[in-house]
This record gives C-alpha cells, sequence and structure tokens, in this order.
C-alpha cells in the first residue's frame, strides 16, 4: 500500500519530463563535467541568487559523526527529482524546483566507531532495467557503495529499497582479509554501471601495512546482484604474466591498487575505465620490485567481462602516493582534421596524458626520461618516468620549482630553514629518512575533483594544486615511538623495513611555504595540447586569519563544470564560495559566499523552464572547515 501511494504521488508530480541534465556524477558516463544550458550566461550570472536551501539534518542529529566526514557527494538528475547521497549513505531525493524533500533512504551505517573513520559518499548511479514491465518495483534504480562495503539498491522512484537485489536490497562485500579497523575498507565514490553490470571499486586506507587488502574492482548483476566478474590489479599467482612486474611470488603479498576514484564509462564499445593508484604501501616499494603494472595506471576492460583490452601506467613503482585521483574524461578531439575519441587523465604529478580510447596509443609523444636515483637501501626504483610532450605540465616540476616564501621577512626565513634541510631533486625524488621535499604533494595537481570539457571548444578546464610535502621514512623499530611523539601524520606501514611521517610545509602563520600561488584553474586546448590560460583559485579569507582575502590561491578538492553560456562554476575544500568564471579568459564573474566548507563539485540542470545550479555545502573535517549539512541551490530572479 505504501508503494502505491508513493508511485501515485510520483506520477502525479510529473518526474519522468521535467527535468534535464546532469545524470550522472560527472555530468554524464563519460565525466565531462559539461552542461549544454545557457540561460544563465556571462550577461546575467552577476544577477544568481539562492533559489532554495535544503538542510540533511546531520549538523544537528550526528553531532559526532559529522566531524570525521567530508561533503563531497554530487547530486544528479533522475526522474524529476535531484538526489544525492550524504557522507553517512543516505540517499535523498528533493523536488528540483523547491528543494522539497520527497523521499528519502538510510542505509542505517554504524557511526559509533574510530576517530580513523572518515565518512564520505560522493554520489549515486541510475541504471534502468530494460525487461522490467512498465512501473514494476525497481524497473529504475539507484546505486550507491557505502562505509560498511555494501552495494546498495534502491527505487529510483520511492526510494524502496530493491528486495529482489542481493539480499534485501544489498550486497555485503568481501574485503578478502580480517580489518585493521572498520572503515579500512569502504566504497565512497557512486558505481559504474554499463549494460547489466554494476561495478564498484574501494578505498583502503594508506600506509598500514604491507600484507593490506588488494584493490579488485567487483562486478554484479544489476537485477540480482549476483557477482558477474572481477579484476585484480594485482596478480594473486607467480604464473601470472604480469607478476614479474611484482618481484615474483614475494611481491605478490602487496596490497592496494585499488580504483578509489570514478570510472568512466564507453556503453558503446562496452568499455570501462578504471584509474587506479599506488600499491601499499604508499612511501616503500622495495618488497615489491618492479614497475608494478596495473597500478597507477588507466586500465579499459571489457564491461560485460572484466577483460583487460589495454591500460596505460602513469607512474612506474610509485612510491610517493601518486594515485590516478581524476576520473578519466572521454571525449573526441578534433586533431589535423580527424574526429579521435580518447581519454584524457589528468594526475596528482599535473601531467595530462591524452590516448587513443580504443588503444591506449598516446595521441601526443610521450616520452622515458631519466628521474632520481637516491634511494634508501633495499628499495627499487624505475629508472625512468613517462613524460607527456603535450600538454606540458600544469604543475611546476624543477628541482627550483617549490621557492621559499612568506607574508613577512620572519616567517619567510623560517621557510627557508625548513625547506632548505629537505632534499629535493624535483619530482620523483625518493623518500629518505633524512626527509625530502615534495614537489607536486600527495594531493596536488588535479585530484579526484577531475576536469570538465567543452567539445565544441575543445577546451579542458581543471584545477591544481601546488604545495609542498615534506616526506620522512622513519625505521620500522622507531615508528611507533615517533607516532606517539609527533603532531604530523606518522604511518606504520606495518611489514616494510621502514614508517613515515608526512606533514605539509607551513609557515608560523599557517600559510604553504611555497611560494604562491597555491591553487589554480587552468584552461587546456585539448586539440593543440596549449595552455590558453591560468587564473589562480581562492584566497587566503578562509586559510589564515592574520591577512584575509590575498589572492594566493587555495588548495581545493572539489571539481569544476563547464554550462554553454560560457561559464565555469567551482568550489573547493578551503574556501566557502561557489565561483563563477568566463571560460575565455578564467576571470571571476560572480562568487557567493556558503555555510560552510564545499569540497564539493558544483552541477546544474533546467527543470520546468528554470535553469539551476547546486553545490553541497558540508564542509570537511580534516582541514578543518566550518562544518554543515546544506544543498544550495541558485538560480536567476524568476
Amino acid at each position: 500500500m505504501i508503494r502505491f501511494i508513493l508511485l501515485v504521488v510520483a506520477a502525479s508530480i510529473g518526474f519522468s519530463s521535467a527535468a534535464s541534465a546532469w545524470t550522472h556524477y560527472g555530468g554524464d558516463q563519460e565525466g565531462t563535467r559539461f552542461v549544454d544550458l545557457d540561460q544563465i550566461n556571462t550577461d546575467n550570472v552577476d544577477d544568481l541568487e539562492i533559489a532554495w536551501e535544503y538542510h540533511t539534518g546531520d549538523l544537528e542529529n550526528r553531532p559526532n559523526a559529522i566531524h570525521r566526514s567530508a561533503f563531497e557527494g554530487t547530486p544528479i538528475i533522475n526522474n524529476g527529482n535531484l538526489v544525492f547521497c550524504t557522507p553517512f549513505n543516505e540517499i535523498i531525493a528533493l523536488n528540483p524546483a523547491t528543494g522539497e524533500q520527497r523521499w528519502r533512504y538510510d542505509a542505517q551505517i554504524p557511526t559509533d566507531y574510530g576517530p580513523a573513520n572518515q565518512f564520505v559518499c560522493r554520489g549515486v548511479t541510475p541504471w534502468v532495467d530494460a525487461n522490467a514491465t512498465n512501473g514494476a518495483a525497481c524497473a529504475q534504480r539507484l546505486f550507491m557503495g557505502t562505509a560498511n562495503y555494501r552495494l546498495i539498491a534502491v527505487d529510483a522512484l520511492t526510494g524502496l529499497a530493491c528486495e529482489g537485489f542481493g539480499d534485501s536490497g544489498h550486497v555485503q562485500i568481501d574485503p578478502g582479509m580480517e580489518l585493521l579497523w572498520p572503515g579500512e575498507f569502504q566504497i565512497t565514490s557512486p558505481p559504474a554501471v554499463i549494460g547489466d553490470i554494476v561495478i564498484v571499486g574501494s578505498a583502503i586506507g594508506d600506509n598500514a601495512r604491507v600484507e593490506a587488502p588488494k584493490g579488485t574492482v567487483r562486478a554484479y548483476n544489476a537485477r540480482t546482484g549476483e557477482p558477474a566478474w572481477t579484476f585484480d590489479p594485482i596478480p594473486t599467482s607467480p604464473d601470472d604474466p604480469g607478476a614479474a612486474s611484482w618481484g615474483g611470488a614475494d611481491g605478490l603479498h602487496a596490497g592496494h591498487a585499488n580504483v578509489w576514484s570514478i570510472m568512466a564509462v564507453d556503453e558503446e564499445r562496452d568499455l570501462v575505465f578504471l584509474p587506479t593508484s599506488s600499491a601499499s604501501p604508499d612511501f616503500y616499494g622495495g618488497l615489491r620490485p618492479g614497475n608494478n603494472d596495473l597500478a597507477n595506471a588507466v586500465v579499459a576492460v571489457r564491461g560485460s567481462t572484466g577483460e583487460v583490452v589495454w591500460s596505460f601506467q602513469t607512474v612506474h613503482h610509485d612510491i610517493w602516493d601518486f594515485d590516478v585521483s581524476a576520473q578519466p574524461l572521454l571525449t573526441t578531439l578534433r586533431i589535423d582534421g580527424e574526429e579521435v575519441p580518447v581519454v584524457v587523465q589528468n594526475t596528482k604529478m599535473g601531467f595530462v596524458f591524452v590516448l587513443h580510447r580504443e588503444t591506449g596509443e598516446p595521441i601526443f609523444p610521450i616520452e622515458e626520461r631519466p628521474v632520481p636515483q637516491s634511494a634508501v637501501v633495499g628499495e627499487w626504483l624505475s629508472p625512468t618516468q613517462p613524460f607527456p610532450t603535450l600538454p606540458p605540465p600544469l604543475h611546476p616540476i624543477g628541482a627550483d620549482a617549490a621557492e621559499p616564501w612568506g607574508f613577512t621577512f620572519w616567517d619567510r626565513g623560517a621557510c627557508k630553514r625548513r625547506m632548505g634541510a629537505l632534499t629535493n631533486e624535483g619530482i620523483y625524488t625518493p623518500p629518505t629518512e633524512e626527509g625530502i621535499m615534495m614537489f607536486p604533494f600527495t594531493g596536488g595537481g588535479a585530484n579526484w575533483g577531475s576536469a570538465a570539457f567543452d567539445e565544441d571548444r575543445q577546451i579542458m578546464v581543471v584545477g591544481i594544486n601546488r604545495v609542498v610535502h615534506e616526506i620522512h621514512l622513519i625505521p620500522a623499530d622507531e615508528v611507533v615511538e615517533a607516532r606517539n611523539h609527533m603532531d604530523q601524520e606518522v604511518a606504520l606501514q606495518t611489514g616494510a623495513p621502514f614508517g613515515m611521517s608526512r606533514d605539509m610545509v607551513m609557515s608560523p602563520f599557517g600559510a604553504p611555504c611555497n611560494r604562491p600561488p597555491w591553487g589554480v584553474v587552468m584552461a587546456v586546448d585539448l586539440s593543440t595540447g596549449e595552455i590558453l590560460w591560468e587564473q589562480t583559485r581562492g584566497t587566503t579569507e578562509d586559510l589564515v586569519t592574520a591577512i584575509p582575502g590575498l589572492p594566493t590561491g587555495e588548495p581545493s578538492l572539489g571539481g569544476v563544470i563547464i554550462t554553454d553560456g560560457g561559464l565555469i562554476f567551482e568550489s573547493g575544500t578551503l574556501h566557502q564560495r561557489i565561483r563563477a568564471r568566463d571560460i575565455e579568459d578564467g576571470r571571476v564573474v560572480w562568487s557567493h559566499r556558503l555555510p560552510a566548507g564545499s569540497p564539493a563539485t558544483p552541477m546544474s540542470y533546467e527543470y520546468e523552464g528554470r535553469q539551476y545550479v547546486v553545490i553541497g555545502s558540508g564542509g570537511y573535517s580534516r582541514v578543518g572547515t566550518t562544518m554543515g549539512d546544506s544543498i544550495v541551490a541558485f538560480a536567476l530572479p524568476e
């Protein structure tokens, strides 16, 4: 009876035909983050105002857990609803015009365990059952991964669990080994769907141990939840031809190389593109000698079977935590009069790899160049690393790139002393006990916020972070003591001869020690590889209180979107603002203060003839932003 009432309500408000655009987390399955709407444009964007604001209630109802969360979700439009997930795995459907709640599903994850847990849900993914009869329960579904490693399926019209999927609407995933803490293994990014297959990766805690959960990608039947296939980036047998790149049988004890970020789907070619991460632990790889093929790679697999079609490795034998963290971007480039299907992979290093979508062959030349080789005893290093020739690096990579800086002579001197005590041979400086200055840092370049692409203009827009990390290796017999006495991150890397410490290189004023800008937005013509412009992203408004509002830029995680109105919308991690930029030159043409930090990517849609821009504003506890629980929608005055 309840379901019947919900369906009648759904029909009465016309869910299926009133809204358009932004159907998947990245705008579409290809991850373009482009919306074909121009009602809001460069002529009128300054008139944008808040249309509505919705509160999830988490600020009041989860006062302890919310301070271990990040509101990184981007809503989608589905069946006339604006749908998103909270950091605590509740799926909420709103009226896109008013923000009024239509239904709500709670996955009921536990939140009463350990301070090590960070609660994140970036999005949900839709699927339509082509074999279902019209009006049948769960003929249209939404899939979500959870913090307690379940894959959830709910009815897209009602929010009720799909009872025929797995165990009454969910599949419990086995991490493959006992976890050190409940949040060591989670699902934080939206699943991928291709045909009748739903696919999930996993987010696994970094640097805890060598023998850690493997980064297995799992696929399930979208109707039943029955397993369909698995992809293991790390070979499970010494007889596997790929085992040689992991040091043979001994190297197979490594874990991770997981897909924690967002996958991209080419439905027509039956391809799913997997951005894989580094193997465990991040900062010592002597127990996994070799390039570690399929880790730190773009891997194209057959969606129906999981078979590897091709792969391209962006970092050989990663010991810098240079995961492939951005969603692969699928588009078509116009090069020398031809239309070329490509996958564009942005990276933490600031490199942009442009590859043919069907073969993985580089569109622009990629060179293997020598890199520093001075490492600790027992480490294995690749003598070379891949460097794209075009586009040029979006992040400085030379040994002299990180110049000490400060607001005053005093803090500049403090930064100079600290940075001068660290080894810096440029990008790919191997970690040592004495300490290295790592630039780009582990959150550098482009992160999970990914890039946006305007196919007509052939312009890619992406946010880039530029901050210095200090990395030290710590002998295994000293790491526990160091953890007890150091006020920075210290990880055990159990099973390796070294633990590690990691810290941002900050001035006494609490600002990064390297010369700004610390965050930029850049535009690249991908048909030629030319950088078109670069603009500072953010100010010190929410970074330091001593000298507020300086245009230094801020490191940001949230992504950017492009609209057909010639606008770029972006938010980020530290600052509480959403901004609009002119795509022609990147200058800010509008901004608005948000109620909380916003480590999320905006989205846009049209509903009943009115265009909206929406952003999640709930904060990011790990960097100390103001916490909240808002979804904020902007529109032009009616």
